[in-house]
């Protein structure tokens, strides 16, 4: 499901309990200096994570402040953010000009304490090469590092390194629970392209062999992964960018399957294995 950009003011994208990605939530707030917001999100844990501007998140009676470092855009600089236990409430203040705030979140039962993840703190990879035109790079703001201390929710951000090509290739899914070859995380993206009127094509094919579907995604698109393999590409000549979101049905380390008629071209990407042990 493509979902256009749009002025959402502070209302969530993807909601609690949404029919197509009923583990994921997503919200983008706005705000301006000294302007607060309340996020409380029933059922699901979250990571407050500034796409731009600084803010200071208050929940269970901490004060984490001084987060985020970007001024101008997701380009500028790692990302920083806060854990949220599940369904408690956090105020969100800017404390910059203004800012952009992510709010992912996935469903979970039980409430773990909150915490920052500093720059320092990101677990970063690059993967992929020129020739294959899949070269990437992944930055972990939520990834296996803090197995114990989230529930279900991985949180990233992936650019393309260069500009044009593929990225989530070889195709892959992660929509039935059949362990060990495969776990159910529903997934979310929100993209951006540099410069912002770069667009490409995010490519949704629910059997191997079968056409699919495929959709035009342009700077802010939001896209909610139901089911299937699903490369996403970028036009030469721009990069991409985009916030993803995972939320397991039964366990937080996920295990991708690969479509068959693809998987042998894991062999030939560099990189592409240690990409994938990354997020078990």
């Amino acid at each position: 499901m493509h979902i256009a950009p749009y002025d959402n003011a502070n209302r969530p994208i993807v909601d609690i309990d949404n029919p197509t990605v009923p583990l994921v939530y997503f919200n983008i707030v706005r705000l301006r200096q000294g302007e607060t917001f309340l996020s409380e999100v029933p059922g699901y844990e979250t990571c407050i994570v500034p796409a731009t501007g600084t803010i200071t998140v208050e929940t269970a009676g901490e004060s984490l402040a001084d987060i985020g470092r970007r001024k101008l855009n997701v380009w500028d600089g790692e990302p920083e953010g806060v854990y949220v236990g599940t369904g408690m409430p956090a105020t969100i203040t800017c404390t910059s000009a203004e800012a952009e705030v992510f709010v992912a979140g996935a469903r979970f039962d039980t409430v773990l304490p909150p915490f920052a993840i500093r720059a320092a703190d990101i677990d970063p990879i690059q993967y992929g090469s020129d020739d294959t035109k899949t070269h990437r790079k992944i930055k972990h703001i939520l990834g296996t590092k803090y197995h114990g201390r989230v529930g279900r929710l991985l949180v990233s951000e992936l650019y393309t390194v260069g500009a044009g090509g593929w990225s989530g290739f070889p195709s892959h899914k992660h929509d039935t629970d059949r362990l060990p070859i495969e776990t159910r995380h529903d997934e979310v993206y929100n993209f951006r392209f540099n410069p912002p009127h770069g667009s490409g094509v995010q490519m949704l094919q629910r059997e191997d062999g079968k056409p699919g579907d495929a959709y035009h995604i342009v700077d802010g698109s939001t896209i909610a992964l139901d089911h299937g393999y699903h490369p996403c590409c970028v036009l030469p000549g721009y990069e991409m960018y985009y916030f993803t979101i995972l939320a397991g049905l039964s366990q937080r380390s996920l295990v991708q399957f690969f479509q068959p008629s693809h998987a042998y071209q894991i062999e030939t990407i560099p990189g592409i294995k240690d990409m994938i042990a990354k997020f078990k």
